[in-house]
């Protein structure tokens, strides 16, 4: 496989990465604030702004943990991707798309 063909199977899986984890994470956010919602309506607790902003955090922070999770069995699933190009891959690159180097 060529420079070309392995860096758009990266961008792909990335984004399919990337994507896996948004779908997720918004449904665990309405589900974890609409179960959040029928606890305190359980309660007894009024509604008004204080409670919005717990149900708004609590779900932000369920939602954020499935996130985790999904990114944590990706890398489980593929092993673990390269954080940075080095420099190296810096001028593959360039001479891929035909820049002149720095």
């Amino acid at each position: 496989m060529n420079f070309r063909g392995s860096l758009k199977k990266k961008f792909h899986d990335d984004c399919s990465s990337t994507m896996l984890n948004l779908i997720i994470s918004t449904i665990v956010f309405f589900v974890a604030a609409w179960f959040t919602n029928r606890y305190l309506d359980e309660q007894g607790i009024p509604k008004g702004m204080t409670r919005g902003v717990l149900v708004l955090v609590l779900a932000s922070l369920v939602s954020w943990g499935a996130g985790e999770m999904v990114d944590w069995a990706q890398v489980k699933i593929e092993g673990p991707q390269a954080a940075a190009q080095t420099s190296g891959d810096l001028s593959q690159l360039l001479k891929a798309v035909g820049q002149p180097q720095p």
